[in-house]
């Protein structure tokens, strides 16, 4: 109990049980846990919550799954010091680790880590998650709706742990932290909406939609805990259906929302906030450039216009949310 004490553990009984426990024993000589194991630990941001969701890690995996762990952990002192530290960071990617505890080989490969995520590989990696085809102009996702809604929050966690390594081990800066938060968070609104067309009704109007990063996002400098501030911009594919276009894309903006705000078996990712849309949450939810503009010629605040110096196309019609943001930007 001293030796824990002095390592800066404070639930003593309970680092005791864990210690004790048979999926332990890949980290025991003697009767005693490796020492280097224990300090890895212990100089982690919360000792306690590391070794807890550590040891539930372990009795996750199966025993050759357990001593694979073991030996790579044992024989790499940064790969401990990488999993230590994101487990006594974050209890929430130590949670999704205990549901997957495979993944943990993410940290395994430093090289790979030092390398910036790329915002294509990113996207294509997440659209495929959905079963979606990301060379589409308008990827569709496939298979059953609870299985897509988790496949999506399996893997933006995936990423996102990546991420989290990056920044606790000093691999990046804070605003790369930042581009690459904001480059994941335009992936999920682009396998959200794929997830979205999936469930468009039978002879939906077609409809041209970009959704505009606002915010932190739009700037790309996101956070773990920011929402994603979004507006949406849509365009009829004829001229003869505007109404039906909307509304069209008013279902498509929905079920985006839904996708990545629905509590699934694996949680939920984060809400989209349209908020920053003309009249806020009393206006519509989705309007084309023309009524964006008529908004903002007439009616539009101060901050309004602040709240445009963000604005980018983050998911959708990149090529009509160009058009947006070139429309708006001498407001």
């Amino acid at each position: 109990d001293a030796a824990l004490a002095r390592l800066g553990f404070i639930e003593l009984d309970r680092a005791q049980r864990i210690i004790a426990a048979e999926s332990f024993a890949v980290f025991m000589v003697d009767g005693e846990a490796q020492p280097h194991v224990l300090e890895g630990l212990g100089a982690s941001a919360d000792p306690d919550q590391a070794l807890l969701l550590f040891g539930r890690i372990l009795e996750a995996c199966d025993h050759p799954a357990r001593r694979r762990m073991g030996s790579a952990l044992l024989a790499d002192e940064d790969l401990r010091g990488r999993l230590f530290d994101v487990l006594g960071m974050s209890e929430a990617l130590g949670e999704f680790l205990v549901r997957h505890p495979g993944n943990w080989e993410i940290l395994v490969d430093a090289q790979a880590l030092a390398v910036a995520p790329s915002a294509s590989r990113t996207r294509r990696e997440m659209l495929v998650a959905v079963g979606a085809e990301p060379s589409s102009a308008e990827p569709v996702a496939s298979g059953e709706l609870p299985a897509t809604l988790d496949a999506l929050r399996v893997s933006y966690r995936t990423h996102l742990l990546g991420i989290a390594a990056r920044d606790i081990s000093g691999l990046a800066s804070m605003d790369a932290v930042g581009t690459w938060l904001s480059d994941l968070a335009d992936a999920v609104l682009e396998a959200g909406l794929a997830i979205a067309r999936a469930g468009l009704p039978a002879g939906a109007v077609p409809c041209r939609l970009a959704v505009i990063g606002m915010g932190k996002c739009g700037g790309r400098e996101l956070n773990y805990v920011s929402d994603v501030d979004v507006i949406f911009v849509a365009e009829a594919l004829h001229d003869d259906d505007e109404a039906g276009a909307l509304r069209t894309a008013t279902q498509l903006a929905s079920g985006l929302m839904r996708a990545c705000t629905t509590v699934t078996s694996e949680g939920t990712i984060w809400e989209v906030d349209p908020a920053l849309r003309p009249e806020g949450k009393q206006g519509a939810l989705v309007r084309t450039i023309e009524s964006h503009v008529g908004y903002y010629e007439r009616w539009a605040k101060t901050w309004e216009f602040q709240a445009l110096l963000k604005a980018r196309p983050s998911a959708g019609d990149l090529e009509l949310g160009g058009r947006y943001v070139d429309a708006v930007a001498p407001f």
